[in-house]
């Protein structure tokens, strides 16, 4: 059995090697673009940390986590909009050709917003590469309720908090 599991690994991470987008690749950790690779389903396109980075400006940010964990940081300037609670009303005055970057913790959550947000209309919608946790991995900034400069990151929980390498982990 453990044998069988290192040979399914060690095809993951060598098929990972030749198959990996500019997006995909941008994900520092190679165990968690792994990860992500197996957890999206693609139906929303990836933007990476560094792109977005490039171009904040451009986009509409939406933050698809729990209150709790927007309250302890989130992306500059983003908007909650949720996940367990998601209403249609959060976005109601967002133009639907303005382009839209949802992120999550890890980009699962968000990729559910984001099929949402597609089937009302919006034309351009994003999911952040690696969520929230690799936008700070990577040394991007995170604010906090009071639009404070923040080192804590919200883990969601002990098993998906191995992901935020960076900050100060609250669960």
């Amino acid at each position: 059995m453990i044998l069988h599991f290192k040979n399914i690994v060690f095809m993951l991470i060598f098929g990972s090697l030749f198959s990996c987008s500019s997006s995909e690749a941008q994900v520092k950790n190679s165990t968690y673009r792994l990860l992500l690779k197996t957890i999206y389903k693609k139906t929303v396109p990836l933007l990476s940390v560094q792109e977005l980075a490039k171009n904040k400006d451009k986009y509409v940010l939406l933050d698809a986590r729990e209150i709790a964990e927007y309250e302890v940081s989130h992306i500059e300037n983003a908007v909650f909009v949720g996940y367990d609670n998601f209403k249609a009303k959060r976005v109601s005055e967002i133009d639907k050709k303005q382009p839209i970057l949802v992120y999550c913790s890890v980009g699962y959550r968000s990729e559910r917003i984001g099929e949402k947000l597609q089937k009302m209309g919006f034309e351009e919608v994003y999911n952040l590469n690696g969520g929230i946790f690799e936008w700070l991995n990577q040394d991007k900034k995170v604010v906090d309720k009071q639009e404070q400069k923040t080192k804590k990151i919200h883990a969601f929980s002990k098993t998906w908090g191995i992901w935020a390498e960076k900050g100060e982990k609250v669960y």
